[in-house]
């Protein structure tokens, strides 16, 4: 069955003055080669964007409710994951068809409500899927919070997946991504690096409790679970540099600044790369160049890491969260709250285009670009 999609209000009077945008049925298979972008949206959509034409190729329809629409890609595109349904339940999709091949529960123990947030992700060869659960005891006078718990679970469980193995984590636990080693990285109060064979935590980057002289903790808000093509695991965060040890707020140099892990390596990095003029919800260098960082929320801004300098920044409609590259990293996706992905291009930061999406918001959705 295709779906149209009228241009304007015109349509309903003269259609032969309005184009139409046809997207292809669910079971037409993505082609190799080709690069495409994931993103979700209400009521409960799987968007395929074909960034050739910059149009929506097809529409997937998920089950039960919406949010928060996090997508992890398994490694060989074939199958994106979806954290959706109240942050209660992981989705599997083959892209191809449209077909739910997995699902598992947060929830895995009689009496008790579980969620994931933002949590989870697939293993470097996409044979394990990996969550955090935050589990609450709900009894009859009183709920009861639970230690919170690493999930491993196989992919090819499908559609009642339960845990292979279970382990004790540490509270306040959200994005994560798997390391070309095995190792898992998860970011929380510190970014941690877990072997999934035996759940042992251990602090790779400092966050909360890092020890660099003369700043402030640093404070990291960052829920985007981005699989980049430079292949890092980055979040951002800001922090005061103080000019000395009476460390003055008046005097501080307020920053931005990345965490970093190279998931090919395991090599981390801990850079700031400009000053904190207003709030970005996420970030991602350039793929063609590792110096150029860029930052989206009710702007688009352009730094020069080594320069820690902004040097360009671009006026929205409106608050944009989640920002991605193409692979040639000269066009820039911008996604998440409306129902519309922003282009621009990277260099000029000039608006090039906007893609609409069947459907209502898009929220705090993670958008995923991708070549097959």
């Amino acid at each position: 069955m295709h779906r149209i999609k009228a241009c304007g209000l015109a349509a309903f009077a003269v259609l032969s003055a309005c184009s139409f945008n046809v997207l292809a049925d669910e079971n037409t298979a993505l082609q190799d080669g080709h690069e495409y972008m994931l993103t979700t949206n209400y009521p409960n959509n799987l968007h395929v964007i074909d960034l050739a034409t910059d149009t929506v190729f097809k529409t997937c329809k998920m089950p039960d409710a919406f949010g928060p629409g996090t997508i992890q890609l398994s490694p060989d595109h074939k199958i994106a994951y979806v954290l959706n349904n109240h942050y209660a339940d992981v989705y599997g999709v083959e892209l191809d068809s449209c077909k739910q091949v997995f699902h598992a529960s947060i929830t895995q123990k009689p009496g008790e409500k579980a969620r994931s947030m933002f949590a989870f992700t697939l293993s470097h060869d996409g044979k394990e899927l990996f969550t955090i659960a935050n589990p609450t005891l709900m009894l009859n006078d009183r709920y009861e919070v639970q230690q919170p718990r690493l999930d491993v679970y196989a992919t090819d469980a499908g559609m009642d997946a339960k845990p292979v193995r279970s382990f004790p984590a540490p509270r306040q636990l959200t994005i994560m991504q798997s390391g070309d080693d095995g190792t898992l990285y998860v970011a929380g109060a510190d970014v941690y690096k877990v072997d999934v064979k035996t759940g042992k935590f251990d602090v790779l980057i400092p966050s909360r409790h890092w020890k660099r002289a003369n700043y402030a903790s640093p404070d990291v808000l960052y829920v985007w679970n981005q699989q980049t093509y430079r292949h890092d695991f980055s979040l951002l965060y800001t922090t005061a540099k103080f000019k000395d040890k009476k460390q003055d707020p008046l005097t501080a140099e307020y920053l931005y600044g990345l965490f970093s892990i190279d998931l090919k390596t395991g090599k981390t990095e801990t850079t700031d790369f400009g000053p904190l003029t207003e709030i970005y919800f996420s970030g991602m260098r350039s793929p063609k160049d590792p110096n150029l960082m860029y930052g989206v929320l009710n702007r688009l801004a352009k730094y020069d890491i080594k320069e820690k300098k902004m040097l360009q920044s671009a006026t929205l409609d409106h608050s944009y969260y989640c920002i991605s590259f193409n692979k040639d990293g000269n066009k820039i996706y911008l996604a998440g709250t409306f129902n519309d992905v922003a282009i621009f291009d990277a260099d000029s930061l000039k608006q090039i285009g906007s893609i609409k999406m069947p459907g209502g918001d898009m929220a705090i959705t993670t958008a995923q670009i991708f070549v097959r």
